[in-house]
């Protein structure tokens, strides 16, 4: 069989081939019972078959449609003559949904097939080492918790983080480490005098002073950097700064890596600190800098104008 075949990758093509096979059976079974009933109007006709008028809103919401799904059943079935629409006494710009007569009279006619319908599904049921329905109840939980999509993508990005390794800086990345700070700071900001002090000469200004720039390889291709500076003039350790990634590699949680590469040197070195800066207006990465355990701080002298947010973590 060829979902046997392909597995799990076809469910939906599968559950929507069962829900089609349900759907002509549930066709031929109102055919059998002489109701005058479409599969796709039932959750809309039981909901009202409650002696209930109700609002497209509220039908909807019961039943877990969306509103121009159900505003278009509604329609069908009033074409039909099983529901009416009329005007709520209480808020006349709202309409209500109920049954019209020939409605009522279905909702009568339907309760033995009710009863059949529910003892034939009950008993294939009990033929099944699992039981479907459950099952069904139970990754309709699950997809409310975390979406398919939602789930694929972690996976996707579990995937291409494999492909990201974290380097010590050599002078064949000088360009990347350049441009990929250019980048980013003139999307945002603009190219100030200690970021050319530093960009120009990575190695004089931060490696020969005791500090290491950090390298993010995807495919063998840099797309992330990050420094970190040896601090002797605000807290004595340690400055995380110079932290780039490429728009292309977003969402590879990069800039995690690099941070954590960072922070795991000056631990090596003995550093009880690490300060940096940056600007609020970077929302994601002051979100990473406080996941990291990053605190605010204030009172510090910074060269950079567009520094607003100063913060230290105690390793």
């Amino acid at each position: 069989m060829f979902y046997t075949k392909i597995g799990k990758l076809a469910l939906g093509s599968r559950l929507r081939m069962l829900s089609e096979r349900v759907t002509e059976d549930a066709k031929n079974i109102y055919d059998l019972y002489d109701v005058e009933l479409k599969p796709k109007w039932f959750p809309v006709f039981y909901s009202l078959s409650q002696n209930q008028e109700k609002s497209i809103t509220a039908i909807a919401e019961e039943i877990g449609h969306s509103h121009p799904s159900v505003s278009k059943i509604v329609s069908e079935m009033c074409k039909a003559g099983i529901t009416k629409e009329k005007k709520d006494k209480k808020d006349g710009r709202r309409n209500l949904i109920e049954l019209t007569k020939k409605g009522m009279l279905i909702a009568h006619k339907i309760e033995d097939q009710y009863k059949d319908v529910n003892h034939a599904i009950e008993l294939a049921l009990d033929q099944t080492q699992h039981n479907l329905w459950k099952a069904i109840e139970e990754f309709e939980f699950l997809l409310e918790q975390k979406s398919l999509f939602r789930r694929v993508k972690e996976e996707k990005s579990k995937r291409e983080r494999e492909k990201v390794t974290i380097v010590a800086y050599d002078a064949k990345y000088h360009k990347a480490f350049k441009e990929l700070n250019e980048e980013w700071i003139r999307t945002y900001f603009k190219i100030e005098v200690a970021d050319s002090m530093a960009l120009d000469n990575p190695k004089e200004y931060i490696l020969d002073n005791g500090g290491h720039i950090f390298i993010a390889l995807y495919n063998n291709e840099p797309v992330g950097a990050c420094a970190l500076l040896k601090n002797n003039t605000i807290i004595s350790d340690f400055e995380l700064a110079k932290m780039a990634v490429s728009p292309s590699a977003q969402g590879l949680g990069i800039g995690l890596l690099l941070a954590n590469a960072a922070i795991d040197k000056a631990r090596l070195e003995g550093a009880k600190e690490i300060y940096l800066e940056s600007n609020t207006v970077l929302v994601p990465a002051i979100k990473l800098y406080q996941k990291l355990g990053f605190q605010k701080v204030s009172g510090f002298s910074t060269p950079y104008e567009r520094c607003n947010i100063q913060m230290i973590l105690k390793l």
